[in-house]
């Protein structure tokens, strides 16, 4: 029986999530399969990846084939590297706890390269933020403007009406004085 590590479509419409399955090479996509090792959700950014380690360890070793895509999933979570490691092992190359060493480093060495790249992006995601919030208080700091000039030129006209009527009640007051003595 031929084995292949494949993806199995799950989710609704529009949203994609697979499953990491075992599947007998002659078993349709969605069908049946042996057994589940992991999940992979390309909406996310990155996309994310729960992955049952040991068990994919387990039958990339026994012989089963992946996707390609599945390899590149199973690549960047370290199975290959590991698979390499053991083979060096496995040649008498180096011992057990030298390969876990350098598994371990290339796996710290690759978190580093991840938290160095959301850290960019949090810092990209804060100017773009901060530059937003500038611009928007630009255009606040004018529309507040043209509200002031507004309502000063208001003011102006109204002042002006006050004067006009205050100059027009002062001329009539002295005309009607003299009417009455």
């Amino acid at each position: 029986m031929a084995t292949k590590i494949r993806l199995q479509r799950r989710g609704h419409k529009g949203y994609a999530f697979y499953s990491i399955v075992i599947a007998d090479s002659r078993a349709p996509r969605d069908g049946r399969f042996i057994e589940k090792v992991g999940t992979y959700n390309p909406n996310t950014n990155p996309a994310t990846v729960d992955l049952n380690f040991d068990r994919a360890m387990y039958w990339v070793m026994v012989g089963a084939q992946p996707t390609d895509t599945v390899r590149n999933i199973l690549s960047r979570e370290g199975v290959y590297m590991k698979k390499h490691l053991m083979g060096g092992v496995a040649k008498g190359a180096f011992d057990e706890a030298t390969a876990e060493a350098r598994f371990n480093a290339w796996k710290e060495n690759k978190q580093a390269g991840l938290d160095a790249l959301r850290a960019k992006e949090n810092e990209a995601k804060q100017a773009a933020a901060k530059e937003r919030l500038e611009a928007e208080k630009k255009i606040n700091e004018a529309i507040a403007k043209k509200v002031a000039e507004k309502k000063a030129a208001e003011a102006a006209a109204k002042a002006e009406a006050e004067a006009a009527a205050t100059e027009a009640s002062a001329e009539e007051a002295p005309a009607d004085a003299p009417a009455e003595a």
